[in-house]
């Protein structure tokens, strides 16, 4: 299976609470407000991943912590173009942040145990995107 990888860390504002979006994010802090973000300090490179993607029509995202995984299916947003900032929406919302839209699952869909190991700011995370 093809797919695009990158990682994410945890961080002690993680809340996972929000119920129509998730984030990754390349920014190393956040404040509890930032309640769709699941991972921060990224290290994906926009440019590798729209090559990725330039063929795909949907996604699927598996977020892998530990033994935990959470899978995430999207319809792919064209118009991504984030070099900070990775976005799913569960509504048909797209900005150039916007990865996918009209996704099945949001930050609040995580798992109670998974959400309390991205508490953790040294929680690795690891993302897999691939063609649904």
């Amino acid at each position: 299976m093809v797919s695009y990888n990158f990682t994410a860390f945890g961080h002690r504002n993680i809340l996972a609470r929000h119920k129509t979006t998730l984030e990754f994010t390349k920014d190393r802090e956040i404040s509890k407000r930032a309640d769709c973000i699941i991972g921060v300090n990224s290290d994906f490179n926009i440019n590798d991943l729209k090559k990725f993607l330039s063929s795909r029509k949907r996604i699927k995202l598996i977020v892998g912590v530990n033994n935990e995984k959470f899978e995430v299916n999207a319809v792919l947003n064209a118009k991504f173009n984030d070099e900070r900032e990775i976005v799913i929406r569960k509504t048909g919302f797209a900005s150039e942040r916007t990865l996918g839209i009209n996704a099945d699952r949001a930050a609040s869909d995580v798992p109670d145990k998974m959400a309390r190991l991205l508490r953790n700011p040294e929680q690795k995370l690891l993302i897999q995107i691939t063609e649904q």
